[in-house]
């Protein structure tokens, strides 16, 4: 059996699905100086040391969006394995339907709530764009 060794730093990123009463997932656009800048993704970020995915995703979900939900509200759906050029990206994504507050943007991104069967018009980061079809059979 051959192994291939890429030499690239994995990186754990946690995303979430955060889904209304209307069935519809909450996208955020990533702001300008940032990279994939002006793409569309599901919040979330990376997993610090010491920390649960689940954990992460209630850390950011309150830093960037102000949106509260506890760790029995994220449900795991599926995940992204994709190699970028400089580092390989593990991303579990969860569904959350159980959240408090109302999202808003507290780091200069936009946000926008879309249908599942509507996001593939939103440009979304290649390891993004494959998990809309878990939401669109979901939801």
């Amino acid at each position: 059996m051959s192994q291939i060794l890429t030499g690239k730093r994995l990186l754990l990123v946690a995303a979430c699905a955060l889904v209304d009463t209307d069935g519809r997932v909450l996208l955020a656009q990533r702001p300008e100086g940032k990279q994939l800048a002006g793409l569309w993704e599901f919040p979330g970020g990376k997993v610090e040391p010491g920390e649960t995915p689940e954990q992460c995703l209630i850390r950011e979900l309150q830093e960037e969006i102000g949106i509260e939900t506890d760790i029995p509200c994220l449900a795991p759906l599926t995940f992204a394995s994709h190699s970028y050029d400089d580092f390989h990206l593990l991303m579990p994504l969860f569904v959350c339907r159980r959240f408090r507050g109302i999202a808003q943007p507290k780091e200069g991104q936009a946000l926008k709530w879309v249908r599942p069967k509507q996001m593939r018009d939103y440009p979304m980061p290649p390891a993004d764009a494959p998990l809309i079809q878990f939401l669109i059979d979901l939801l």
